[in-house]
């Protein structure tokens, strides 16, 4: 996999590097906008790290133009942290959003994190009879459709994706609801009950985590 690294930063560049060719991504390199945009060009890349202040032409800039060469994946990285930068990054397209200062190891975390839900996407998902068929973009219970609503199937779909993974509530609104959502985590219970009501006998899957979320559970013997 080959991911591209640009921010102005040598050192940030050379520590995000190290820690990549360690989990042995081919990684590149890129100081400005500019850059990246002819190593796009020239390369293939599969996800791209982009810082945003950089001289020549910054990250938002790189972006818009990029994604008018190829659709790649972006985690955008970034000392300003406010919610308005966070949310128009979001706007652009970007699949997360870390603040500096970082740590490189969940950096890698959320580079496996990005990389994992794109090559999941068209996938079919499946636990006895209970199916989730991404490419149809249908749920189906002992070959019976099951019919939810967008936000019910976009939840089943992430804790299918990450069955026994203990969820946040705050986990589950960046994921499913995205950063520009002003609810709170009420909206999350309620989505889980209905979703539950309607899994009828596979309800149980979905159990709550006391204090903290939710979590798909599936025994390993199973």
């Amino acid at each position: 996999m080959r991911i591209l690294v640009c921010d102005d930063e040598a050192l940030i560049r050379d520590v995000i590097k190290e820690y990549l060719l360690l989990e042995h991504y081919e990684v590149f390199e890129a100081s400005n906008g500019l850059d990246a945009i002819e190593i796009v060009k020239n390369k293939d890349i599969d996800l791209i790290v982009m810082d945003i202040m950089m001289p020549k032409m910054d990250g938002y800039q790189a972006i818009n133009e990029i994604k008018k060469i190829k659709d790649i994946p972006f985690i955008m990285l970034s000392a300003r942290g406010e919610e308005f930068d966070k949310l128009y990054g979001f706007q652009l397209g970007v699949d997360d959003y870390v603040t500096k200062p970082f740590s490189p190891k969940e950096l890698v975390a959320r580079i496996k994190a990005v990389t994992k839900r794109i090559q999941n996407e068209g996938l079919t998902f499946k636990y006895k009879t209970l199916v989730l068929d991404d490419l149809a973009h249908e749920v189906k219970i002992d070959d019976k459709q099951v019919i939810l609503t967008p936000k019910e199937y976009d939840l089943l779909k992430y804790f299918m994706q990450n069955k026994n993974i203990a969820l946040s509530r705050d986990t589950i609104l960046s994921n499913i609801w995205g950063y520009d959502f002003f609810g709170d985590e009420r909206t999350v219970d309620t989505h889980v009950k209905t979703l539950r009501n309607n899994l009828g006998k596979y309800r149980d899957l979905i159990i709550t985590v006391r204090g903290m979320g939710y979590k798909f559970e599936i025994k390993e013997n199973e």
